[in-house]
């Protein structure tokens, strides 16, 4: 194959001027690679320079712009874009529309842009939102808690002015005592517990139960001296502190509280005995005590603290009996309940007199409760019911319906964070009584403005040693809070005394006492008619109110 001659240019690129055309090529052709888009000029002279420096350069355009050159067409000095005879002639299809018609007309360099503009937008209304969450919390801290505490935080007790106060002992002292202790002795087992029935264990809201109402059962609530087997074993030398488990986790628990609580104490010769009061709040089950929303300040709202702790105690206590198997199959102890009569139908729960030894000299002994039993591999675990309730989501912010399949954890830890001393309490009772497992029930109202019908959500189950454990409860701080209190009362002289919590500031106070305070008759001034909180009575649709004013007579007359 013939290439053919090429002429040489000894002045410049390209061919010379004065050459022949080359065969079977079309003249004025420039012989620079181009397409559809670019101008058309001479082939590509890299020697030549800008005659304007200041004209904006387009390196991509650079070797293949002649408009300054005479050659070109245009002549010197005419400017591509002034050039008249110009047409851009470009093939390419339109391009198509990525985001459907509203999109037609925009061009597509301006998507990019708007996409960024949104994001922005967004990340402005975040940050709008979160500052205005900021502003409601440190409102909620600054202004509602001031109001929250001058409606709630009331003294449980009158301190009456012949009262003298011996001692003020703040909280922060009580987070550094630590004090191990042995392991307890069962001294007696008195009561009789039925089974758990397993089938709670798989209650979801989806599968929701009902709230039974147990009418018929009776619950005791029988402070330290009033109990016959501790007056037993107190004329029997077998301790010198003598206690309830109920009065003694509140002591455990005390830097954990809010609200105001009061603890009877009777030094008796060389005997020491921790009493609560007739009607004292140590019966009752706080409800968001430790939660910084505020609660209603009428005492007559559903929702305000006396009646939700009341709301709270009666759900307690159903729960505690409904997630039983009620076949008449029970497990009996020793002795018969204490505090029963005979033919009188009584709750599950059994009392375990346990005794532990303080020092050389010294040992105490608490009544605890546990309320039902479970087998398992032929052998007996002890078990401690309990409930939370749901009054409103609004307060907790968490709406259990929603939460309690797919974030049981996050319900929980607000719970922990809500009633923080209600749960360590439970906890510490779990752990006096050697319960093997305790159950938490969580209840929840079935409408938020009804406080009487409640359904059951869900039942978990926890091992008291790990759960103390997750929610920062210390077993031997617990103790020193006891062994310390136990020491300073051993100094006192025989008497009465009442230890209460400060309504306001974290610390307890002692007072000594009338021998007479607190009996029959020795009685306070009542307080009028209007201001006195009756128990919440229903309608003829329901029952429930009458049975927590049964509990509440029955209480008493126990008591008494």
């Amino acid at each position: 194959m013939d290439a053919g001659a090429a002429p040489f240019n000894p002045d410049g690129w390209g061919p010379p001027d004065n050459s022949n055309p080359l065969p079977n090529h079309p003249t004025n052709v420039p012989f620079a690679p181009f397409s559809r888009s670019d101008k058309l000029g001479r082939i590509a002279d890299w020697t030549r320079t800008y005659n304007n420096p200041s004209r904006n350069k387009n390196p991509s355009d650079a070797v293949f712009d002649f408009t300054g050159d005479d050659s070109f067409g245009g002549g010197a000095g005419i400017a591509a874009d002034e050039d008249p005879s110009f047409r851009l002639v470009d093939g390419k299809p339109p391009p198509r529309p990525k985001f459907g018609p509203k999109w037609r007309f925009q061009q597509q360099r301006q998507l990019p842009q708007r996409r960024d503009e949104e994001v922005e937008a967004r990340k402005r209304e975040a940050e709008k939102e979160r500052a205005r969450r900021d502003r409601m919390y440190n409102n909620n801290r600054g202004s509602n808690m001031p109001r929250r505490e001058a409606a709630a935080f009331k003294s449980s007790v009158d301190i009456q002015p012949e009262w003298n106060m011996l001692d003020q002992i703040p909280f922060s002292t009580f987070s550094k005592l630590s004090f191990s202790i042995p392991e307890p002795e069962d001294l007696l087992l008195c009561g009789g517990l039925e089974f758990y029935d397993r089938t709670y264990d798989r209650v979801t809201p989806k599968n929701e139960r009902r709230l039974e109402r147990f009418k018929n059962r009776n619950f005791f609530k029988v402070t330290t001296t009033d109990d016959p087997v501790i007056r037993r074993l107190a004329n029997e030398d077998k301790a010198t502190v003598f206690a309830t488990d109920s009065i003694l986790s509140t002591l455990m628990c005390a830097p954990r509280s809010v609200y105001s609580w009061d603890i009877v104490i009777q030094r008796v010769g060389n005997k020491l005995f921790f009493d609560k009061r007739d009607g004292s709040q140590l019966d009752l089950l706080s409800v968001h005590e430790t939660s910084q929303e505020p609660l209603p300040e009428a005492k007559d709202d559903i929702n305000s603290a006396h009646s939700l702790s009341v709301e709270a105690a009666y759900i307690n206590q159903n729960f505690s009996q409904q997630v039983l198997i009620r076949d008449g199959n029970k497990v009996t102890f020793e002795e018969p309940n204490p505090f029963a009569n005979e033919g009188e139908e009584v709750a599950s729960v059994a009392y375990r007199y346990r005794r532990w030894k303080l020092d050389d000299e010294m040992y105490l002994v608490a009544r605890c409760e546990v309320q039902s039993v479970v087998e398992v591999n032929k052998q007996r675990s002890f078990l401690t019911l309990n409930a939370l309730n749901e009054f409103d989501p609004k307060y907790s912010g968490v709406d259990w319906r929603q939460k309690l399949e797919t974030q049981r954890g996050a319900v929980l830890a607000t719970e922990l964070k809500n009633n923080a001393n209600k749960l360590a309490k439970w906890t510490a009772q779990a752990l006096l009584a050697s319960a093997d497992l305790m159950k938490l029930g969580y209840v929840s109202r079935v409408h938020p403005r009804d406080h009487f019908n409640h359904v059951i959500l869900a039942v978990v189950g926890y091992k008291p040693r790990e759960f103390a454990a997750q929610i920062n409860l210390n077993t031997s701080n617990m103790w020193g809070i006891i062994k310390s209190i136990v020491d300073l009362c051993m100094k006192l002289n025989e008497g009465k005394y009442v230890l209460v919590k400060d309504p306001s500031k974290p610390q307890v106070r002692i007072y000594e006492v009338p021998a007479d305070a607190f009996e029959n008759d020795y009685m306070e001034e009542p307080l009028p008619e209007d201001e006195q909180v009756q128990p919440p009575t229903e309608d003829a649709s329901g029952g429930e109110a009458s049975a927590v004013a049964t509990d509440v007579e029955q209480e008493a007359t126990a008591e008494a």
